[in-house]
């Protein structure tokens, strides 16, 4: 997958740094989201094809607001999102549904014990990714300037 590009809203000056503010086209973001072959994350954004992302300017990159850039995440921090994200849901299921086989509580209560445990792990994962600390570690990073902005808009 390519490192999506967006144009810089705004640059915001913090304590650890300068961040921006990026306008970031979902629809070119992931090339199997835009062919509808993705992994379903687009579907949480019901439609919406901009999305405004806050990226760490790392590095002496020169930036200013209506640049163009290209932004990434680290591999390992998409790794860690992904298994709050599906792994949560699906570890609930499992522990609910297997407890549930363990009290012989019959195939239909089963089921509906891991339905219940895969909610469950949703609102745990969820209430995980909400929480400020969580959220800083999955900023992306602005790997590089593409173009200034555009004279006349």
């Amino acid at each position: 997958m390519e490192n999506p590009t967006g144009k810089i809203h705004s640059l915001i000056a913090s304590n650890d740094g300068v961040r921006a503010v990026v306008d970031v086209d979902m629809s070119t973001a992931c090339p199997r989201c835009a062919s509808g072959r993705g992994c379903g994350a687009g579907l949480f954004a019901a439609g919406n094809r901009q999305s405004r992302v806050e990226a760490i300017v790392t590095g002496q990159i020169a930036l200013e607001e209506g640049d163009s850039v290209e932004i990434s995440l680290a591999s390992q921090d998409l790794l860690k999102a992904a298994l709050i994200v599906y792994g949560m849901p699906l570890f609930g299921a499992l522990v609910v549904a297997g407890l549930a086989y363990l009290l012989q509580m019959g195939d239909s209560a089963a089921a509906v014990a891991a339905v219940i445990g895969m909610l469950g792990g949703l609102l745990y994962g969820r209430w995980h990714l909400s929480r400020n600390e969580c959220f800083e570690s999955f900023l992306p990073c602005v790997e590089r300037r593409l173009h200034g902005p555009q004279s006349g808009s």
